[in-house]
């Protein structure tokens, strides 16, 4: 999951804004209770999440795959003032847990979260998209954005998360069926002429496109 030395990663992060309290929290007490915690944005990740969003001042974002909240809250940060996040999970074990952070940060009422299969929910939407974080199930990565696109306002941003997944998609020996639907999806977005994108090798990999 981190392609970085150790000790350059450290470096990055101590001159990096550090979490809030509630944040930190949120990642402190997901690697405890919670299964599969490396599945949370983290600390340095978050915060690149938060300087994007700050950058596109969006009115409205999207986020399929909450998990915990932690990267919700992140790019809650740079909503603009009238501006909301809707935001999609299927692991109903965890809403309690989730609610009470919204709760308990400053976006509490900017928040719609929803449980339930994203395939069922993402059609009973309405209105377009300026940012949309997508970090859900792998297999369904191109079903996603192929709904995403189109629902994307002209300019707005898709930042989705593992597409480098651990370096299996650079290892052409890996051929199970994450690795192979993730190379898919990264070369339907590098070949997409509706969109401009950049693949960062930050944590697991973010690409990050525009719609044009």
């Amino acid at each position: 999951m981190e392609f970085l030395p150790s000790a350059i990663l450290r470096y990055s992060e101590s001159h990096t804004q550090p979490e809030s309290g509630l944040l930190r929290r949120i990642n402190r007490e997901t690697n405890l209770h919670v299964l599969m915690p490396r599945m949370i944005s983290g600390h340095l990740q978050g915060r690149v999440l938060s300087m994007l969003s700050h950058m596109v001042r969006p009115r409205r974002i999207l986020e399929i795959g909450t998990y915990t909240g932690y990267a919700t809250l992140c790019l809650a940060e740079g909503l603009a003032s009238d501006g909301f996040i809707c935001t999609i999970d299927c692991n109903e074990e965890l809403r309690k847990r989730v609610e009470g952070y919204f709760a308990e940060s400053a976006y509490a009422g900017r928040i719609d979260y929803r449980t339930g299969n994203a395939r069922d929910v993402l059609p009973t939407l309405t209105g377009t998209w300026d940012l949309v974080f997508l970090d859900a199930d792998k297999e369904s990565y191109l079903d996603y954005y192929e709904w995403i696109v189109p629902a994307m306002a002209p300019g707005g941003y898709l930042i989705a998360d593992n597409v480098l997944w651990s370096g299996s998609v650079a290892d052409p020996e890996k051929t199970d069926v994450n690795t192979e639907k993730i190379r898919a999806f990264n070369h339907r977005v590098q070949h997409d002429p509706r969109v401009e994108n950049v693949l960062f090798p930050i944590r697991d990999g973010l690409m990050v496109a525009r719609k044009l």
